[in-house]
């Protein structure tokens, strides 16, 4: 077997040439060219979405035959043109025809994929969760600033207008003396069952699918989709969905104490399996507690039950305060005043993501969710995770980003990566 893990000499001289040829600037005119790096659910919406805003997808990359015969001929209707295809993503980032890249994998190859992306000139719309580590998410923010990338990440509520005006409100004093924040997510997952091991598709390649996460045979449960239900693969559903509630709170929390103060300085929580007996092995009922010394945010995860969600809304995010308490979801934002009645309201508004990322792509501005937001928010999920893992309290530091003299808690700072596939060094 090859090394997946760093692209042959001819590829790395077209990256030194491409990064060099990367601050030429778009024209207003200039169609923009996206690769997409996996091609299903997310992916595929991210592309039709871009391609709706101006841009054209001219290539897809994906690891499964059959996800490219479903999904190309989405594309080829909006825009005109059937995208090529490879399997292979280092084909993509030799492909001078494109300006960026769409990375939807499994959360495991998001840092390879996007060091890589960069280093080869290319701007990236990343979904979410950016990392699968807190240090993978420091490395991800040091290569865009070092290579002047555009870095978007998918966390999408940051390009609607209506969370924003909520933040804003609950940042501006009118809740009085704010002491809780609360983000929540009500849903009822299903059973996945517990399929025995299988050979993989044909038309799919596996061993470049799991890349640097651990080697284990083919299992329908561990690859499309219910491959988030997995620790090797993703970030459990607290970075899955809880982080788009999760990064609504961090932009109040940011209007109170600044972009500089947006992570807390202690952690604790607890998460379980309590609903399902089937292969899963992230937590279906979870309650994590952060800790910013003048207010303490909340996460609370129920994917057993949604017939009465918290507040009203299955997915959302709360700021309580002493005068009044605002909550925002998709559907807009209300403040409950001291007589219980809504004092101020907002109506929901689209939400422009990848709009926003093309119009950086040609301004070099920084994006809604630029990479260091993304990652900040992020962040908040690698803590609750780390807490469920250790199962106790754990002390942290903003400033270093780091659990202190806590060995246990900082070896979770990292990871290790299957041989052939550790991280590129950008």
């Amino acid at each position: 077997m090859h090394n997946h893990a760093s692209p042959p000499a001819h590829s790395r001289r077209s990256f030194l040439t491409q990064a060099a040829a990367a601050g030429a600037v778009l024209g207003a005119n200039d169609r923009i060219n996206l690769a997409l790096i996996g091609a299903r659910n997310q992916g595929r919406g991210v592309a039709r979405r871009a391609i709706a805003a101006g841009a054209r997808v001219p290539l897809i990359c994906d690891i499964d035959d059959a996800i490219y015969a479903a999904v190309a001929p989405q594309l080829e209707g909006p825009q005109g043109a059937k995208p090529d295809y490879v399997k292979d993503y280092r084909r993509v980032l030799d492909d001078k025809r494109i300006d960026a890249v769409i990375i939807a994998t499994p959360d495991h190859w998001h840092t390879h994929m996007s060091l890589l992306a960069m280093q080869a000139g290319k701007d990236v719309f990343i979904e979410k969760p950016l990392s699968q580590t807190i240090r993978e998410g420091q490395l991800i923010r040091d290569a865009a600033r070092k290579h002047r990338r555009v870095v978007q990440v998918g966390t999408m509520r940051r390009s609607g207008e209506h969370f924003h005006e909520a933040a804003r409100y609950a940042g501006s004093g009118k809740l009085g003396k704010l002491c809780l924040v609360r983000a929540w997510m009500c849903q009822v997952r299903k059973s996945i069952g517990n399929p025995p091991d299988s050979q993989p598709p044909a038309g799919a390649d596996y061993d470049m699918w799991l890349g640097p996460a651990p080697k284990r045979p083919f299992n329908t449960n561990r690859f499309h989709y219910n491959w988030r239900f997995f620790w090797d693969y993703g970030n459990s559903e607290l970075g899955n969905q809880g982080v788009h509630m999760l990064d609504v709170a961090l932009m109040g929390i940011q209007e109170l104490l600044g972009k500089e103060r947006s992570l807390p300085t202690q952690v604790s929580g607890q998460g379980g399996i309590y609903w399902l007996d089937d292969a899963k092995e992230v937590p279906d009922t979870q309650v994590i507690t952060y800790d910013y010394g003048k207010f303490m945010l909340v996460w609370e995860l129920h994917s057993f039950a949604n017939h009465r969600p918290i507040e009203g809304a299955a997915a959302g995010t709360a700021f309580c305060g002493t005068e009044g308490t605002l909550i925002v979801d998709g559907s807009g934002w209300r403040v409950f005043g001291l007589n219980k009645d809504i004092v101020a309201s907002g109506k929901s508004s689209p939400l422009t993501h990848e709009q926003n990322f093309l119009e950086c792509m040609r301004s070099r501005g920084l994006p809604n969710a630029d990479v260091e937001i993304g990652r900040l928010s992020t962040t908040l999920c690698h803590l609750g995770n780390i807490a469920c893992h250790l199962r106790r309290d754990l002390k942290f530091n903003p400033q270093t980003e780091a659990f202190g003299d806590d060995r246990q808690a900082n070896a979770l700072l990292e990871k290790t990566y299957r041989k052939g596939f550790e991280l590129p060094r950008v």
